[in-house]
Formats: structure tokens, sequence, C-alpha cells
């Protein structure tokens, strides 16, 4: 693993980190000492860490608030068309480092810090981590954030304020137990609460039908506080915003109730409406169809719906005179894009007070649809949303009526395009008839967007093949890829500045901003000092490699044991034991993720891993050839940890079930080596790095489908794999569980007789490309000339690029690199 930088090596990271001028060290500890004494109340003799943090952190948001205030009058001034990313999760991780080195205050504030006697990282390590979201999907999200501003776009983020994110993980006895995470227990120093944007939503009630339209009644409503938080770009003055809504209940009460005594309760009841942002759901590939689900998905698109069309009527910065009624320029000005999920489409009619039957109501739908842009990030049905009709007739009557004929004008097309063909239109239909009926989410997001879109080519190119393959026929123009990315700034310039420095010696600091210039990387392979650079930060000394699997535990038993395989990483186990004499390349494997509190067997799992960790790790035999550990609690602020140490990392999931993947790109960022099989992202990081950089192994998306039609057996694998069969059998055994024989056989019997990803078809192949990963590591100088093609090929996959598609292709914006003004400029 990489060793900690020293203060002298640390020092000497000055162009990405920005410089340490003495008068910004100067005004930095004289706001920083007045933050202490007038916003926290505090003098050097009382405060603690945490006061120390909170000052540095209003430090260094005073810095963002006059950048935050100007670009937001830039775009009133000049009217741009704004992107709105509305997602159920925004996992930002944590703030302050993120800031300062957006605003190249890194080495200032260091410096300052230092001055006064603080340590700067301990400062940062008093920061919750802002986990409002699972894994790749909430972090997608904030690495799109990031882009955005730096691509200077008028973009908003909407989701919810959870009091409670992702839950904190805690491993005791081998077992995943789950605490709380009340990460704003102690405040958050850098949200804004926006009370005068407080939105109504409407939930449960009835629809009457009268001669001049339909009205929903007796209604329960809920209030949505927005919360602000600052978005800074890259070292160019935009600052956008995210926006979060958190429920509040209104302030009226029953008088009735109040009067007969009832006033304690009708209090207490107000609690039933805030539960709406109480904590993030703790899932996010496995479809769970409850209420407050549901009712989280509305409350954040009926809030940010309202918000658009009110920012939309303005005329100027900071006027509420409206100025603009006509709603058919609304997609001139205004792009929704729905991350993943959505039931925009409904509200949309409502919002604008129209019927969806009338004139206004087609024309308020063509508007929609011209509006919105949807992208898909799973191919697992057991991922995609499908609400049950009586949970939707319950919670939003009206919008049930509004879905039905937006269904009955989508088959209408459907019947005109392919007469008589009636399975299609089962299959297209909006609601999933028989058993219980369910409005299919997917479909609708589909049906209601002007574009569609995978997360990497493979993923595109299965959507349009099979699983939306009837609505890509009837439209295909909709159909689009848009490869995800993640940022560089966080991804590289933060967690390893070290390497970013390296890089920026021989190519310059451009690339921060457009990491495509990282292929100049590749005249540098056989450049021997290069060599040793890189080879030095990455620690490539013989003693041991850092091997990694870091996931999100999914929910499903199947795709569970297909990303964690604490299969493969038994695979050394028997041959070591086998051959103790043997010069085997010592491993650290290193495995995260957190399993959904409510899934047996995800936790069983990890459980798995801990046993097999317990066992491998006091093997005398083994010794220091082997370890196993299991990264408790993983989270971002952790994978910034890990990520720039890994030498391999493990992208193993079954062709055609991962729809990305971004971890993979973090970790080819930071100079690891990826183990993996042609699915997702792997493919174009092949074809960016050469595949021969890569240790590509195991099925295609076509001998899956092969496979499945000959008939996978995992028992013929069993049977014809000594090393597979021994490895099985000591799991079912109880040789990791000795006094629990039986307690992995769950595990096992699935493996054996429901394993639809066929874990075991591509474990021969995985063994025999290990072996290749070990004689490439015993050979330090090829193994980092390998790194540096996969740090070379790394520029397709910055999110900047991916914002930039998106913004050209579906959005209808131009980004631009241009610089807004500093806001000390006086002019």
């Amino acid at each position: 693993m990489s060793k900690p930088l020293s203060d002298h090596d640390r020092r000497k990271q000055i162009s990405v980190r920005g410089l340490a001028g003495v008068e910004n060290v100067a005004e930095l500890k004289q706001t920083f000492n007045r933050h202490l004494h007038f916003t926290l109340v505090k003098d050097r003799n009382v405060a603690a860490t945490r006061d120390y943090y909170f000052a540095l952190a209003h430090t260094v948001r005073e810095h963002l608030i006059g950048r935050w205030i100007r670009t937001q009058q830039h775009y009133y001034e000049k009217d741009p068309k704004r992107v709105y990313y509305i997602s159920l999760e925004f996992y930002m991780g944590r703030t302050l480092q993120n800031t300062m080195v957006n605003l190249a205050l890194e080495n200032a504030c260091d410096e300052a810090m230092y001055q006064i006697g603080l340590d700067m990282e301990e400062l940062e390590d008093m920061e919750e981590d802002a986990g409002l979201g699972n894994g790749g999907l909430g972090r997608l999200a904030a690495c799109f954030l990031d882009s955005m501003a730096s691509l200077g776009m008028a973009a908003y983020g909407y989701g919810i304020r959870y009091e409670f994110g992702i839950f904190n993980q805690k491993i005791a006895s081998g077992w995943q137990v789950e605490e709380a995470d009340d990460w704003l227990r102690y405040g958050n120093p850098w949200e804004k609460a926006r009370p005068e944007y407080m939105r109504p939503v409407h939930f449960y009630g009835k629809t009457e039908h009268h001669p001049d339209g339909v009205k929903w009644v007796d209604t329960q409503v809920v209030l949505a506080l927005p919360y602000d938080t600052p978005v800074p770009g890259y070292r160019n003055n935009y600052v956008n915003t995210m926006r979060l809504w958190s429920a509040k209940a209104p302030c009226e009460f029953n008088l009735k109730d109040f009067n007969i005594g009832g006033y304690i309760q009708a209090v207490l009841d107000r609690n039933l409406a805030e539960n709406i942002s109480r904590v993030l759901y703790p899932n996010d590939n496995f479809f769970e169809g409850k209420e407050l689900r549901l009712k989280q998905e509305y409350f954040v698109v009926s809030a940010t719906l309202q918000d658009i069309i009110r920012r939309f009527k303005v005329s100027k910065f900071g006027s509420r005179e409206i100025a603009r009624t006509d709603f058919s320029k609304l997609p001139d000005k205004v792009n929704k894009y729905l991350h993943h999920w959505s039931n925009v489409w409904t509200h949309f009619p409502v919002k604008l007070n129209v019927h969806i039957l009338s004139p206004a109501g087609v024309q308020a739908w063509d508007i929609c649809v011209r509006t919105c842009a949807y992208t898909n990030h799973t191919v697992l049905p057991e991922a995609l949303e499908r609400w049950p009709v009586d949970l939707f007739a319950h919670l939003l009557p009206r919008h049930l009526e509004i879905i039905y004929e937006i269904n009955r004008r989508h088959l209408e097309k459907v019947a005109a395009k392919f007469p008589g063909d009636h399975d299609r239109l089962r299959r297209m239909s909006l609601i999933e008839e028989g058993g219980q009926k369910r409005i299919n989410m997917a479909h609708l997001c589909i049906v209601g967007s002007h574009a569609v879109n995978g997360v990497a080519q493979i993923h595109s190119d299965i959507l349009k093949a099979t699983v939306f393959k009837d609505f890509y026929e009837m439209e295909p123009h909709k159909f689009q890829n848009k490869t995800n990315g993640i940022t560089p700034r966080r991804w590289l310039v933060m967690c390893n500045p070290g390497l970013a420095e390296v890089i920026a010696e021989r190519i310059g600091e451009d690339f921060i901003r457009d990491l495509s210039q990282l292929k100049v990387l590749r005249k540098y392979v056989n450049d021997e000092a290069f060599i040793r650079d890189v080879a030095k930060v990455k620690q490539l000394i013989c003693q041991s490699e850092i091997n990694i699997l870091p996931y999100k535990v999914h929910a499903t038993t199947q795709q569970l044991f297909s990303n964690c395989q604490p299969l493969k990483v038994f695979v050394p186990v028997p041959s070591i034991s086998k051959e103790p004499n043997k010069h085997w390349t010592p491993r650290t494997v290193m495995i995260g993720g957190k399993a959904a509190p409510g899934y047996h067997t995800a936790k069983m799992i990890i459980r798995l891993i801990t046993a097999i960790g317990d066992v491998v790790n006091n093997d005398p035999v083994i010794g220091d050839r082997l370890k196993v550990i299991f990264l408790e609690n993983y989270r971002v602020t952790l994978a910034e940890k890990v990520i720039p140490a890994a030498d391999l990392s493990e992208q193993i999931s079954t062709a055609g079930t991962e729809a990305s993947g971004t971890g993979n790109m973090k970790f080819m960022l930071n100079g690891a080596l990826t183990i993996g099989t042609m699915d997702g992202a792997n493919v174009e990081m092949a074809e960016e790095a050469g595949e021969d950089n890569l240790f590509i192994f195991g099925m295609r998306v076509d001998d899956v489908e092969a496979l499945d039609k000959k008939g996978y057996h995992a028992a013929e694998y069993y049977n014809h794999l000594p090393e597979l069969k021994q490895a099985i059998d000591q799991i079912a055994g109880g040789f990791f569980s000795p006094k629990q024989p039986d307690l992995f056989k769950e595990i096992v019997n699935m493996l054996m007789h429901h394993d639809r990803f066929k874990v075991f078809a591509d474990y021969e192949d995985y063994i025999k490309c290990q072996e290749k990963v070990n004689d490439l590591y015993k050979n330090p100088r090829e193994w980092t000339k390998k790194v540096i093609y996969n740090i070379a090929g790394c520029g397709k996959f910055s999110s900047d690029r991916t914002i930039a598609q998106y913004a050209r292709e579906i959005w209808g914006v131009e980004p631009t690199l241009e610089k807004l003004p500093n806001p000390d400029d006086k002019h």
C-alpha cells in the first residue's frame, strides 16, 4: 500500500494544489480566527478539534459565497438553457478538501493551519461523509455535478436531504451490524436553508370530475423546504447549486382535535409527514415497492418541478415578477435529466393545471417529452421499478388517471405502426397485466422522453437488443449511448496528489480539465525516469500485491456472489497449502461493501468473506503470502484512501450484467491494473488502453447467450475442476465455520442450483488469468509500463467528457472552458 507522504513531499506538490501566497495565508488565518470567535463563539482555550474544522469550513465557504452569487447573477443575465439533474441519490462524500482543490486554496490553507499549530488531516477527518447515496449511482451524480460546474453549465442538482444517509457498517464477530448515519448531528456548514422557496406537495385524496375539468381534492399536504449546497467548478469561478428538499409538516392543526385536548397528538402526527426525508433507502439495485419510496420519488419530483417553473417565469436575478407565461418555450430554456427513475411526466399536466384530454393537455405532454431525457442504469429486471396500481390509486389518484390516458395514446401509436401485433401491445404497455397490476416506470420514462441512453456501449446495445427492443423498433432515434465517467479532481488530484504531480511534471496541468491529454503519456512508456517516478508513487515493491474488490453488496443472491466473489478470493488457498515451498507472489486482498439491512443472503456473503479471512490470516502455512481483509464501512472517504493504493482491480461481473461501473475507472486512473470480464465499461477500457494491458478473462455476451440456450449446469464445472470442488466442499462442510458447519450451505446451494450469473463457467479462465497477474507482478518494470498505458488510456473516462456529450447531443447546451471574473475583480 502507498506510504503516507512526508511534509516535504506534500509541500512540493504546488502546481496541482495552488500557491500558498503570503497574503492568502495571512487572510485565511484572520478569517479562521474570526469564524472561531464570532460564528462558533469559542476561543483557543475551549475550542475542540471539531470547532477548528467548522471554523476552517466557514473560512473556505466564504471564498465560495461571492462566486456563488456572481454565478447565479451571470445565469440570470445571460438566460441560458438550464439543466436540472433529478436524482434520489447524491453521494457527495466530504466537501472541505474538494472545495479547496477546486478553488486552488489547498496549499494556502495547509500553511495557514500549520502556522496556527493545527494538523490539516486531523481537521479534515472531523467532517462527516455526506452519504446520501448507496454507491455507484449516487457517486456518479456527484461526479456529474462537479463536471457541470467545471464546464460552466447552468445546471442544478435536485434531490432529498435525508436526515440519515447510508448506514454506518460495523463488523461484529464477522457479521454486519448497522448503525444510523446521523450525519447532521453536529450541523452542516456547507448548506443554506431557503424557507422562502418552500413548496407544498400533495398526497392521497380523491378526484372529482366536473364539466370544466378534474379536481384533485381532500389531499394531505407536506411542505418541501429547500437546502442549497454550493458546487464549485474547477478554478473557473463558477459555483452551481445542489438543492435538497427536506419534508416539513404544515403549521395548521386540526382545531377540533386541539379543542378536545388532542394537541399533543396533533403535534406528534407532524412526524409522519416529515418521515419522507428521514432516511435513505439502503438499496439501489433491487426494487422494493414500498409506499415510503414512492412518496420520496413524488416528493422530490413535485417540489422540483414547482421550483423549475418558478425560475422559468421570473425575469431577472432576485425578481419574483412574472416574466414568462408561454410554456411552449419551456423546452428552449429547460432540460430535465432523470437519473434512472421517475414519475415526473405524470406530474407535468397537473402542475400546468390542465386536463390531459384537453388541447392544452396535449400540448403539456408534448412540452414534457421535449423537455425530459432518461438514462437507464441497469439491465437487471429486479432493479426496474414496477409500482402496484392499487398503491398508486391510494397515494396519487389523479396521476394514475393521467398514466392510463398516456398509455391509451401510446398503445394507439403502437397499434398504428404494428397493426395486429397484440403481443407487442402487451409487452409495450405501461400497465403490466396478469396477477397484480403494475405500472412499468421504465416504459413510462421512455414514452415521456425525447432521448433515452445507456451508460456504456455494451449496455446501450443490450438495451436496444433485449430489454427495450420493442421501444427501439418503435422510435430508434431516441436511443443513444453515453459512457459514464468520473471527475479527475476528486479521484486523482485530491486523493492521489503524488501521481497527479508526476503527470503534471511531464505534460502540464491542463489534463485536469481535459483528461484526454493523458494520451501524451504513451510517449513516456519507455522513459526510465518516468517509470521510476510512477513506480515510486505506486510503491511497486514485490512484497505484497494489493488486490481490491470494493462493491455495494447487491441484494439478489446471484449478483451478490457474482460481484463480491468470495469464492475467487479463496482461489490461492488450496494451491499455497499444497505447495508451501513454492515462491508465491504475496497478496493482500481487500473487499468492501454494505448489504441492505433486510437482506439475509447479502449478509451471509459478508459473513463468508470474514470467515475466509479469519482462517487464511491465521494459517501458519499460508503465512504472509495471502491476507484477506474486509473493509468495514466502505464509503467515499475510505475509497479515496484505498483506490490510490491498489495494484489490481477486480471487475468480474458476468458479461452482460453490469451496466457500466465507475469504480473500474477510478482504479484505472490511479494506476491499478484490471482483471475483469468484457462487461460494462471494461470493454471500452480495453479499447482505450489496449486489451493486452488488462487481464481479460471469461465469457463474452455471445458466449453467455449460447450457454443460456445450451443450459448451464454448475455440477459439470464442479466435477471437472478439482480446485473448485475442494473450495466449494470446504465452504459447504464447515471448514470456515467449524462451530456452525452448515452456516454457508445455502450459499453453496444457490451456486450449485440457482445461479443465473453462471459464476463457475468463468472460474477456470479466471484462475489462468490470475497466474498471468502473478508472473507479471514479479517484473516491476513491465508491470509499471502497463500501468502507464492504463493511465494514458483514461481520457475517455472523465465525467467532463460524459457531460459534454450529454450537453451537446441531448440537452442542447454548449459547455464552456471560459472563466467567470473573480468576485474580487472590479470589472
